[in-house]
């Protein structure tokens, strides 16, 4: 078993961070109190999920890796579960992040701080057009020649949207311009949510040299909604199969960017080679195509990263700065946008890698990250039947591992919800039954909760989702928390609360992020801007 370095202090590890040397530097503790204070360049990686994020975030087992908490002890027990998998370089940030803020480094509140952050130096530097709400409005009722396409997620844009838009998640907007767009003389409105993608998809569509005048829409569905429009909830609408023009537009849209960013493109015996350097260089692959296109046909041992979350939520797919990453997609163009975005956010050593699709080689379906430290079979099991028969009996209480989002949706009635880093107080808060049952959505997590606590529990065979194979019914709430549900940050408009005072909040917060950057020396932002 690898051994932990020892302690380093705050001054040792901002030396680390600006060396030149890769380094993952991580945080144990759970997304709520991440987001409240944490170092910019940390990823959240909560102890209780550590097994299940780790390999996709750190791939080479000798990275420098640091960890670090706010003195709850969570990042020495993250530490010694990381050595027990295999990895032989770890520190602990001594004193935590109180100790990186007492020694005068600046500390940050949110999730995904460095891609906002970035967003917010783009808009500053590239100088983004923007239209605020009451303008679109304006556009809409007089029945300008606009366009406004949505960035975000189409499962964001389906919950929420502005009347006319149309999905155009991330990557795919220089992709589909062409076919989108109505003539050259069309505006072009790109939102989001709130400000991150809006500007990223903006300035990727200029910098791509459309003709077209292309603005973000300022604050997006969220300056919406507080200037008293109406938001449309179950919008529908999805950009078309791509046509041949419509590729050559976007072949040619992406041949300028990839001029411009002096952006690499290697072949399958460059990163076959990379492939054999990865106990001495990280190596991140990821396919930035559609989810949907990742799954009909993929190269093997790729994770699915659509090209717009990633630049949106780089800290959850690239967890060591400074390692290689090479881009995926079928024809190289939305590779080549999102290149150019991680060159800009200070990732130095990109590629893109081209493929075909109709190969008989490749590999199908959805990306199943490796569980490090997993051996099935290792814990006693229960099925289904049995389950429901010890349920009408009231002879078992069942604990589920999901995310607490995940578990207010749909679980197993009378199931209560609970955290495995805290799962053995969570248990002592339960009405006391003969036999104790843990769920996860597919067993794997409560496989190893269940490992944890050695053999005092049992386990659902096939988690929750063999559950529901099986026909059985669910419940949503959560009135059963046996652990603070603060896996999850909300985001302003799932507040229980003023959600209108939430958005205020979070939008000012976010504009405020570029002044926080103007004074921080360890981002590695370069926006190119001739």
């Amino acid at each position: 078993m690898a051994e932990l370095t020892g302690y380093i202090d705050a001054p040792t590890l901002k030396k680390w961070l600006n060396d030149g040397v890769e380094i993952a530097l991580l945080d144990a503790r759970e997304e709520v109190p991440f987001d409240q204070c944490h170092l910019l360049m940390a990823s959240c990686v909560p102890l209780g999920r550590l097994e299940l994020l780790v390999d996709a975030l750190v791939p080479r087992r000798s990275t420098r890796v640091v960890w670090c908490d706010d003195g709850e002890g969570l990042a020495a027990r993250a530490a010694d579960r990381m050595a027990a998998i295999g990895y032989g370089d770890i520190s602990l940030l001594e004193g935590g992040v109180a100790a990186w803020k007492a020694a005068g480094y600046p500390v940050y509140s949110g999730v995904h701080v460095p891609s906002k952050a970035f967003a917010e130096v783009v808009e500053h530097e590239a100088e983004t057009p923007w239209v605020s709400a009451e303008e679109l409005q304006a556009m809409i009722d007089t029945n300008a020649d606009i366009a406004i396409y949505d960035t975000r997620t189409y499962a964001e844009y389906h919950g929420n949207s502005i009347p006319g838009a149309i999905s155009v998640p991330g990557a795919e907007l220089v992709y589909r311009f062409a076919d989108l767009t109505p003539s050259p003389d069309t505006t072009v409105v790109v939102n989001c949510g709130g400000r991150t993608r809006s500007i990223i998809g903006a300035q990727a569509l200029i910098n791509a040299g459309f003709p077209n005048k292309i603005v973000s829409l300022k604050n997006g569905t969220q300056a919406w909604h507080l200037s008293g429009f109406d938001v449309v909830r179950g919008a529908t609408r999805r950009a078309p199969a791509i046509t041949e023009d419509g590729l050559a537009a976007a072949r040619n849209a992406a041949a300028r960017i990839a001029q411009r960013f002096e952006i690499e493109q290697i072949d399958e015996r460059r990163l076959d080679a990379w492939r054999l350097e990865s106990d001495q260089r990280n190596l991140f692959v990821l396919d930035v195509r559609t989810p949907e296109e990742f799954e009909a046909g993929h190269l093997s041992d790729v994770r699915s990263a659509p090209g717009g979350q990633l630049i949106q939520e780089t800290d959850t797919f690239l967890g060591v700065w400074g390692g290689r990453v090479v881009l995926v997609d079928d024809d190289g163009i939305r590779a080549t946008v999102t290149a150019s975005w991680l060159i800009q956010m200070g990732w130095t050593d990109v590629a893109i890698i081209k493929f075909d699709p109709t190969s008989n080689a490749l590999a199908r379906g959805p990306y199943a990250p490796r569980t490090l430290g997993y051996k099935p079979g290792n814990v006693r099991t229960i099925n289904v039947d049995t389950l429901r028969s010890q349920l009408a009996a009231g002879s078992v209480q069942v604990v589920d591992l999901a995310d607490s989002k995940t578990y207010r949706k749909a679980h197993i009635p009378g199931a209560w919800f609970a955290l495995r880093t805290t799962l053995c107080d969570a248990i002592a808060r339960i009405p006391a039954a003969d036999n104790i049952v843990l769920t996860s959505p597919d067993g794997v997590l409560a496989e190893l909760a269940a490992t944890d606590l050695n053999g005092m529990t049992r386990i659902l065979e096939g988690g929750t989702q063999a559950w529901v194979d099986a026909g059985e019914s669910v419940e949503d709430g959560g009135k059963r928390m046996a652990s603070e549900p603060d896996d999850i940050r909300l985001k302003a408009r799932e507040q229980p609360g003023n959600i209108e005072d939430a958005m205020h909040a979070y939008l000012r917060w976010e504009i405020d992020l570029v002044n926080q950057m103007a004074i921080d020396d360890d981002h590695r932002f370069r926006v190119k801007t001739d």
